[in-house]
């Protein structure tokens, strides 16, 4: 009986001992890391823990986002940029509140401060608002005294301006603020700073009559209300008020008839025509 009676084939060589054979983890590490043995996997990579050598946040964490996603050095400069954008807000607001809130002790004690930060880009007017909001429709009207090219002295008819503003804003998506504004604004500043018989009631009130008469000499202006060659001497502005039709099911009486408020006369410089109106 010789050796190979075992069985048929040929001899086979002893094999060497092998060890454990390496998880698909170990051996995923030795072909990342060059020079690492398996031994060092299982034992321990210096500040890895066994097992634990994997790509990406450990399994089932969520990644980081937003602010929590940056180094401490942006959170804490992210977190001050935010404290200052709550302290302006809070203070825009609290100095409007004040502005519109009725007399108190802050108001009495800082109203110079609190005019001087709203007017005029945050100037705010709450009729809308009020209980009794205005239920009257009241156009602004001008005519003049021209003197025409040929020298022929004439009084124009009356231009309703404020019919004019509203048909630039009818169907306009971003009407301007001057259709919007300075007519309206112009006579609320005239009517607030005169009484009824157009007596002056402050020091604003010269200021005011300036102010609504170059508007009113610019206006006839652009429409060449003169003709060509002609010139405006004087000009009348007046308003008509009428009030607002009570809704259908109300049983209110409200009249129609219209209420004038007629101006005197304003003489205009030479200078105060022809485009050189302030």
């Amino acid at each position: 009986m010789n050796a190979y009676d075992g069985g048929a084939g040929p001899p086979r060589e002893a094999e060497a001992p092998r060890g454990p054979e390496a998880s698909a983890e170990e051996q995923r590490v030795r072909d990342d890391l060059p020079g690492v043995r398996t031994e060092d996997v299982r034992g321990g990579l210096p500040g890895v823990r066994a097992g634990a050598v994997q790509d990406g946040p450990p399994a089932g964490a969520e990644p980081r986002g937003g602010v929590a996603a940056l180094s401490l050095r942006y959170q804490v400069v992210a977190a001050l940029a935010l404290a200052v954008v709550a302290v302006a807000v809070c203070v825009h607001v609290g100095m409007v509140f004040l502005h519109v809130a009725p007399s108190n002790t802050v108001t009495k004690a800082h109203g110079k401060a609190i005019d001087e930060y709203v007017y005029p880009e945050f100037e705010q007017n709450w009729k809308l608002f009020a209980p009794n909001p205005l239920q009257q429709n009241i156009a602004v009207q001008v005519r003049a005294d021209v003197r025409t090219g040929d020298g022929t002295a004439r009084t124009t008819g009356w231009f309703d301006l404020s019919a004019q503003d509203g048909r630039g804003i009818d169907g306009n998506l971003v009407p301007s603020h001057t259709q919007q504004n300075e007519l309206r604004r112009a006579w609320d500043f005239y009517v607030g700073s005169h009484d009824s018989d157009n007596r002056s009631t402050g020091p604003r009130s010269t200021l005011a009559e300036t102010y609504l008469c170059n508007i009113v000499v610019l206006r006839l202006e652009r429409g060449e209300a003169a003709g060509r060659g002609g010139t405006i001497e004087r000009v009348q502005v007046r308003s008509r008020t009428t009030n607002v039709p009570a809704p259908s099911w109300s049983t209110d009486k409200v009249s129609s008839k219209p209420v004038y408020r007629v101006l005197p006369w304003w003489p205009l410089a030479a200078g105060d025509t022809e485009g050189g109106a302030r």
